[in-house]
């Protein structure tokens, strides 16, 4: 019996879309998938698009020494444009119709909140690159950034010290979200179990891009004028950072008298900006670009040739974002697939010499085994290191301060599933 024509022709675009489409999957087959989420645009893009380049810099370095089991790496780019619902749509696409194998991206705790429900429902695997406040412990995120155990407590611990100018009265400013609105809350706490009362500490937050800071800086100028050393701790972020220290100068605000110790600027946020108003603040990071190693001297000298700028930096959230690739590389390669669940378990342990000098290693609490940096601001935007760990510290992702905390681990080994159990029924669990 022959097909009549409507049916021949139905029969033939059928057979051709199949054939389409199996083309397609073959061709996808071909490369390993690796989503890029970074803000190309908005109030963030002054820190993430070199994240973004940083990941094309990684990518291309692989596929420079024959790819991943024996295939090419793709990376797949996409801009939530520092919109914090468009990162969870963005986070989406790039797993359920871009077929990415793992996710390298976000900045702001917030565009964080955004993704996890969606990696976590489509058990995808995300690297985070920046530090953040903690309280968080979840088996598709590896936070390769500080947790505030490696960033924030050591830097007052630092500023209380004699070297730091033993400071007693702390201004704790903030851009108002998750990250340091959670912070302050720890930094509160740990300020206040060493004997700082709460009239000598200070809260503010401001919106994301805000610039009129004549106001705030005039409160902190008065709050620190009552006899007792006073230290600013920043977690403000983007570009609101550049009125910021401009009105500190306005003010006469000097490093000398007022420090100000930031968390989200580093050598990425100062470049091409005047910096005369920065000299003598500090950050506190776990890399900085003057750190002199072998290890960073190589990879400044990658950096610069991929870019083909000299002038172009380097920074802490890039340093992670190298950790955190190698390290999935080796756990790919030790685990012989792109499997989630396969990766994810070849992730505990991994080690990487890092640019700082350091061997990093990836815990079983989703986070690493990192340095403590406090730098100094040059004039060239630069940072000279004033004091750093002996050693390596664990990122802890419950702190100790907050009670609610305390009581909780995380240790996602096999066959343990558990990122906020309390303590003692942790102690209890069996196969």
């Amino acid at each position: 019996m022959s097909l009549s024509k409507s049916v021949r022709n139905w029969v033939m675009a059928g057979a051709a879309a199949t054939a389409l489409s199996a083309g397609s999957i073959a061709h996808a087959a071909e490369t390993i998938k690796v989503g890029v989420l970074h803000s190309l645009s908005g109030t963030m893009a002054i820190s993430e698009t070199t994240l973004k380049d940083a990941m094309l810099m990684l990518i291309a370095d692989q596929n420079a020494k024959g790819g991943l089991l024996g295939k090419q790496l793709e990376a797949v780019v996409v801009d939530p444009a520092s919109n914090w619902p468009l990162f969870a749509e963005k986070a989406r696409e790039l797993i359920t119709q871009q077929k990415v194998d793992v996710v390298f991206g976000c900045w702001t705790s917030v565009s964080r909140k955004s993704v996890l429900p969606v990696f976590e429902e489509l058990n995808s695997m995300l690297f985070y690159p920046v530090q953040y406040e903690g309280e968080e412990s979840s088996r598709n995120v590896f936070y390769t950034g500080a947790a505030p155990n490696q960033q924030a407590i050591p830097a007052v611990d630092y500023l209380m010290s004699k070297d730091g100018g033993e400071a007693k009265r702390w201004v704790l400013a903030g851009t108002d979200y998750v990250y340091p609105r959670t912070t302050n809350k720890i930094l509160e706490a740990y300020l206040k179990s060493k004997g700082v009362p709460a009239e000598d500490i200070m809260i503010n937050y401001t919106p994301f891009g805000h610039a009129d800071w004549q106001t705030i800086v005039a409160d902190i100028k008065a709050f620190s004028s009552k006899g007792k050393k006073t230290a600013v701790v920043s977690t403000i972020n983007g570009d609101a950072n550049v009125p910021f220290y401009k009105e500190l100068a306005n003010q006469g605000i000097k490093a000398e008298d007022v420090p100000v110790v930031a968390f989200s600027v580093g050598e990425e946020e100062l470049a091409g900006i005047d910096t005369s108003n920065l000299v003598g603040h500090l950050a506190a990071w776990n890399y900085f670009m003057s750190v002199d190693t072998p290890e960073n001297e190589a990879f400044i000298n990658k950096w610069h040739a991929f870019i083909k700028d000299e002038n172009r930096v380097t920074n802490d959230p890039m340093e992670a974002h190298v950790i955190g690739f190698q390290m999935w590389v080796q756990a790919v390669e030790q685990a012989g697939t792109t499997d989630v669940d396969a990766v994810r378990q070849a992730m505990y342990g991994q080690k990487v010499r890092s640019p700082s000098g350091f061997d990093v290693v990836m815990n079983t609490n989703h986070h690493l085994s990192k340095p403590v940096l406090i730098g100094e601001i040059q004039a060239d935007g630069q940072f000279e290191i004033v004091w750093e760990t002996n050693g390596p510290i664990v990122g802890d992702a419950w702190t100790d301060y907050l009670p609610e905390s305390a009581k909780l681990t995380a240790d996602w080994t096999y066959p343990w599933v558990c990122g906020n159990c309390e303590t003692p029924k942790f102690g209890t669990m069996t196969n």
